[in-house]
């Protein structure tokens, strides 16, 4: 059975495939339904190769960028605030033809993410997603460190810290503008 993508959900996987995507190379080739599943692509073009001829680590990074955060919040929904807090990268092997990763977030650990931020108020999931050539092997292991929290914990967080937010100094000012808008609405 084939699942039929929303036409919002089409309009962000073509919109990805432009930008900011476009410009690393990088392409979106499959996105489930659910946006529980997707696949990104990467060709080895001259403006994403280094020096020695291989993937250029700035263009392999972005590849696992938004996508673990994106399909948080959509499995989440609008009671809660999901951000990436944090990334690292562990360079595996040289890239030197198409790359891909996928990207799996499986029903059990959606509710999981859902039971402890219901439960604690935040939560800080990991997830790892590897980067593999078309011969399997893999070129680099991202890991991706997203915070989830319910819209009135993320409030109470950035009001009580001040000037600073909820997650650290660097995100102020958006955090900021978005607990407004939360306790506003």
């Amino acid at each position: 059975m084939t699942q039929v993508l929303s036409s919002r959900k089409r309009r962000m996987l073509r919109l990805m495939n432009l930008w900011p995507l476009l410009g690393a190379g990088i392409r979106v080739v499959r996105m489930d339904a659910e946006l529980r599943e997707i696949d990104v692509e990467m060709r080895i073009r001259r403006w994403n190769r280094n020096y020695v001829g291989a993937h250029f680590g700035g263009s392999l990074f972005p590849m696992t960028d938004p996508f673990y955060m994106m399909m948080v919040m959509e499995g989440l929904g609008r009671g809660f605030v999901v951000w990436d807090k944090a990334a690292s990268i562990r360079f595996r092997r040289p890239g030197k033809s198409k790359v891909r990763a996928e990207f799996r977030l499986s029903a059990e650990r959606l509710e999981e993410i859902r039971s402890t931020v219901e439960r604690e108020g935040v939560c800080e999931p990991r997830f790892s997603v590897e980067v593999r050539d078309v011969s399997g092997v893999m070129v680099a292991e991202v890991e991706r460190v997203l915070f989830c929290a319910t819209k009135e914990a993320y409030a109470a967080r950035v009001t009580a810290r001040g000037a600073g937010t909820a997650l650290g100094d660097a995100e102020g000012a958006v955090s900021r503008i978005q607990a407004s808008r939360i306790q506003s609405g």
